[in-house]
């Protein structure tokens, strides 16, 4: 069984810097997948980031040049570094650890961006 825990999540003013982390614990295969979702009010879940275990990166359109996603896997920790935050940005956002057909999701992280 996977386990993943987010912390990082609050308030930041627009233009503002926040790190979310998400640490994974249990059985996990050796080729995983480990990214961000987030969910705002009234819209379906999205992509934000991935990042496979063996370190390549995917973004969506909308955090290009802005967000980067990293993994420690020392750690089994996965981080997501969110700059030039704006007010569109304002969701939960949720850690994802896909591996051999399998989904685990956080319970979610709260961030708001206000203008």
């Amino acid at each position: 069984q996977v386990q993943l825990v987010e912390s990082g999540g609050g308030l930041v003013q627009a233009g503002g810097s926040l790190r979310l982390s998400c640490t994974v614990s249990g059985s996990m295969p050796r080729f995983n997948i480990t990214g961000w979702y987030r969910q705002a009010p009234g819209k379906q879940r999205e992509l934000v980031a991935t990042v496979t275990s063996g370190g390549i990166t995917n973004y969506a359109d909308s955090g290009e040049g802005r967000f980067t996603i990293s993994r420690d896997n020392a750690k089994n920790t996965v981080y997501l570094q969110m700059n030039s935050l704006k007010p569109e940005d304002t969701a939960v956002y949720y850690c994802n650890f896909w591996s051999s057909g399998r989904d685990y999701w956080g319970q979610g992280t709260q961030v708001t961006v206000s203008s």
